[in-house]
C-alpha cells in the first residue's frame, strides 16, 4: 500500500503557485459550495491549495472544518488524481453543508477532475505551444 501522508510537496504553498493556476486554469469544476480550478503539471503528483475567505465563510471554526475535510479527502485520493495543481475555492454557504454531503461533493469533484484531465492531456496544444510548469 502506498504511503497515505500529506507532505508539504503535495500542497500549493506560495502566491506564485496559486497565481499559476488562477491565470491559466485548464479545468474548472463546480460543486455545491465550492469550486475547483486545475492546471496540468509534469511533476508526477497532484498538489492541492485551498482558498477560504472570511467574506464567504465567517467563522474560523467553519473555515478550519472545510479545510480539514478537503485535505483529508485529497490525502485519501492522492494516488488516483492526475498530475495537476488544484485550487479549491470555498463559496458562500459551504458552512451549512454537513460533512457527509461535503465528502460526497469532493469525491464527485475528484472523479470529474480525473475524467476531464484525460481529455485535456490528450488534446493537442494550441498553435503548437506547450505550457511549462
Amino acid at each position: 500500500m502506498p504511503p497515505q501522508g500529506f507532505p508539504r510537496c503535495l500542497r500549493l504553498l506560495n502566491a506564485g503557485d496559486f497565481s499559476h493556476v488562477f491565470e491559466q486554469a485548464d479545468l474548472k469544476v463546480h460543486g455545491k459550495g465550492m469550486m475547483a480550478l486545475a492546471r496540468m503539471s509534469t511533476r508526477g503528483y497532484p498538489r492541492i491549495g485551498l482558498v477560504v475567505s472570511k467574506k464567504n465563510v465567517k467563522r474560523a471554526v467553519d473555515r478550519n472544518r472545510f479545510k480539514r475535510l478537503v485535505r483529508e479527502s485529497a490525502r485519501l485520493r492522492q494516488h488516483h488524481l492526475p498530475s495537476m495543481d488544484i485550487v479549491i475555492l470555498a463559496k458562500r454557504g459551504v458552512q451549512d453543508i454537513d460533512n457527509e454531503t461535503l465528502n460526497r461533493q469532493l469525491h464527485g469533484m475528484w472523479k470529474r477532475l480525473q475524467r476531464d484531465a484525460q481529455t485535456v492531456s490528450v488534446a493537442p496544444p494550441i498553435d503548437g505551444v506547450t505550457r511549462d510548469t
